[in-house]
């Protein structure tokens, strides 16, 4: 395996991490531990490093420990409504250009997610769930967009899978992502902008509570530590 794809696989297994809260907000990332952790050198986990702090998952630190991010609630509501309008975007776009094939893969994975919703581990219903999302960039023929797209999907990547751990509904789920569907295939713009703010408008409510209770919690854990330092 080249180092470049082992990178690549370091930073899923880190990133999985991050989001099961293995490695919490704040927590330090070390490379020589993590390395070691998981038997392999540091080249391919420095690289794995790199990948997830252009995601915004890490935060890179001068001559110390990258740490695991924790944006505010401020920026994760902007980065909320940058999302939006490009979900939106893609959708419309998509309403003009998708293909069948592009139908056929977001009807399959929408069916994928029916079947799997009450067994599957909740991390990996989790990312077939933005694997549907990803498709509907990509159906819109348009690559900048699927790049910018998938750029943001990664900044909010642990913000969503929080909030999608809250809203556990299969019918919900599977619903509004028909919902979406049918007004792609119907080409149906407004439709389809009406189906997303119905499945993704409420995000940031949903957000909001779940960064409180961790910024709580944090706060918690330092003033502890203070405590039983002096």
């Amino acid at each position: 395996m080249s180092e470049q794809n082992l990178a690549g696989e370091i930073a899923t297994q880190l990133r999985r991490d991050i989001l099961r809260g293995k490695l919490p907000p704040d927590s330090p990332v070390k490379e020589r531990d993590n390395a070691a952790e998981l038997g392999v050198s540091r080249t391919p986990m420095r690289e794995a490093i790199r990948i997830l702090a252009q995601e915004g998952l890490l935060i890179l630190r001068p001559s110390r420990s990258p740490i695991v991010a924790r944006p505010t609630l401020k920026e994760l509501s902007d980065q909320i409504a940058v999302m939006l309008v490009l979900e939106k975007l893609s959708a419309e776009l998509a309403c003009v250009n998708a293909t069948d094939a592009d139908f056929a893969e977001l009807r399959a994975i929408n069916q994928r997610i029916s079947e799997v919703y009450d067994q599957a581990d909740p991390l990996d219903l989790f990312e077939i769930d933005m694997a549907f999302h990803m498709a509907i960039a990509k159906a819109s023929q348009n690559q900048s967009l699927q790049e910018t797209h998938g750029a943001f999907l990664a900044r909010l990547w642990r913000a969503r899978f929080l909030a999608a751990s809250q809203r556990r509904n299969r019918a919900r789920v599977v619903g509004h992502h028909t919902d979406i569907l049918d007004a792609l295939e119907a080409r149906d713009v407004t439709r389809v902008r009406t189906a997303i703010d119905q499945h993704l408008g409420q995000l940031v409510d949903d957000i909001r509570p779940i960064i409180a209770e961790e910024n709580r919690q944090i706060s918690l854990q330092k003033s502890a530590l203070g405590r039983a330092a002096e």
